[in-house]
C-alpha cells in the first residue's frame, strides 16, 4: 500500500555564494536567450574561432572542467563582444531574425527572408559572412538557395 508524504523539494532558487578562485578571471554572462544565440551562432563561430579552438585544444588535453576555465571565459567574452557589435550595427535586422526564430520554433527555414537581410547587414558592416561548417565545397549554401527542398509551412 502506498503512502503520501510531504515533498522535500524547495521552491527557492539555489545560488552558490562560493566565490571563484582568484586565478579565474571573472566574466559577465552572455545575457541572451536561445533564439538570439541561434541567430548569431554562425557569426560567433567565425568571429570567435581562435578562442573556440584554444578551448577545444584545452579540453582535449585535460577533461577536468577546472582546467579550461580561463579559455572558456575568453570564448564567453568574445561572444558578448560580437553580440554587442551586432546590436550596435545591425540591431533592427538582428531583432527581426531572432524574433522570427522565436515565433517559428527556431526553425531556420521558416525565417530565410529576415536571415538574408541580417546576413547582408553583418557582411556589409562587420565583414563576416555566414558559412555553414561541413557543407560541400563549391555548392551554394542552403540559406542562399532560391528554391530549397524545404519551404516554409507556416506564415
Amino acid at each position: 500500500m502506498s503512502t503520501h508524504s510531504q515533498s522535500t523539494l524547495s521552491h527557492t532558487n539555489f545560488v552558490d555564494a562560493t566565490p571563484l578562485p582568484a586565478s579565474v578571471p571573472s566574466v559577465e554572462e552572455v545575457g541572451t536567450t536561445s533564439a538570439p544565440l541561434k541567430s548569431a551562432s554562425f557569426f560567433i563561430g567565425q568571429y570567435c574561432k581562435p578562442y573556440n579552438d584554444d578551448f577545444m585544444s584545452c579540453k582535449n588535453e585535460n577533461n577536468d572542467p577546472k582546467h579550461c576555465l580561463k579559455e572558456g571565459r575568453k570564448v564567453t567574452r568574445c561572444a558578448i563582444d560580437l553580440i554587442q557589435k551586432l546590436r550596435e550595427n545591425c540591431g533592427k535586422e538582428f531583432d527581426a531574425h531572432w524574433q522570427c526564430l522565436e515565433k517559428h520554433n527556431q526553425e531556420l527555414f521558416n525565417c530565410r527572408q529576415p536571415e538574408l537581410t541580417f546576413n547582408t547587414c553583418v557582411f556589409e558592416k562587420l565583414g563576416l559572412e555566414k558559412k555553414i561548417p561541413g557543407s560541400p565545397e563549391g555548392q551554394e549554401q542552403v540559406h542562399n538557395k532560391k528554391n530549397p527542398v524545404f519551404t516554409p509551412q507556416f506564415n
